[in-house]
């Protein structure tokens, strides 16, 4: 809402007396620029009755800003939108101000989001490269990784299967670079529950986790020897975060 908020309009740069008048009354239409009351704000752009209509930009007084399209004084529709304070910048849909639909977020430590989001959040499918260079893709609820995606670490890993909250928990796939893989179930990042580890040294496990560790007792099947052994070293690698 415009309302009654205050203007200055483009008068030559030369005359420092700026008049101040209301919106309505001199850009009722087409192209101007509007300073808000509090001057925290500023428009540069189209109008159409009295509101911000078209194409335009609206400038922070910290150096944010948003550019692109306005609907009946409401940012609606494609744009591009900068914060200043943490230095991320998202180009794509928005609704009422908020991001909404498809879109590209980029972070200042370099990372990148590309994907839907929902009331500025990350929220459907999208893909994700963090600061590390790890990429997963996959499904997202309230900004974190969440359903079922697929992530490639930065030491080579790759994991498939179910997320709740950020964590791999559910039922997963990891290959490790090291030729070990791992298929079975997970809680908090680590294997626990029932699975199957194929290690690259050729030891087969096929049993119960907890915790990232194999029972205790376990049944280990080996290249040439079938054996029960005691399980009391370090567990099998899981791929790290």
């Amino acid at each position: 809402m415009e309302g009654k908020e205050a203007a200055r309009v483009g008068y030559p740069k030369c005359s420092l007396n700026y008049m101040e008048i209301h919106l309505t009354s001199l850009l009722s239409s087409g192209y101007g620029h509007y300073l808000y009351q509090n001057t925290f704000f500023r428009y540069e752009g189209e109008w159409k009755d009295g509101k911000k209509h078209g194409y335009g930009k609206l400038l922070f007084k910290d150096g944010s800003y948003y550019e692109g399209e306005f609907v009946d004084g409401e940012i609606i529709g494609r744009g591009q939108r900068y914060w200043a304070s943490s230095g991320n910048t998202y180009s794509g849909q928005f609704v009422l101000g908020e991001l909404q639909g498809h879109g590209i977020m980029k972070y200042k430590d370099g990372g990148k989001y590309e994907g839907e989001f929902s009331h500025g959040v990350r929220e459907g499918h999208g893909s994700l490269i963090d600061k590390n260079g790890q990429v997963y893709k996959g499904s997202f609820h309230e900004n974190k990784k969440h359903g079922v995606g697929q992530m490639t670490f930065n030491n080579g890993d790759k994991y498939e299967g179910d997320w709740i909250l950020d964590q791999r928990q559910g039922h997963g796939v990891l290959h490790s670079a090291d030729g070990s893989t791992y298929k079975g179930q997970w809680r908090n990042g680590v294997f626990n529950g029932q699975g199957l580890m194929i290690h690259c040294s050729g030891t087969i496990y096929d049993g119960l986790w907890i915790n990232g560790y194999p029972a205790s007792m376990s049944f280990v099947l080996g290249e040439r020897d079938i054996s029960w052994i005691k399980l009391s070293g370090p567990p099998l690698p899981a791929a790290q975060e």
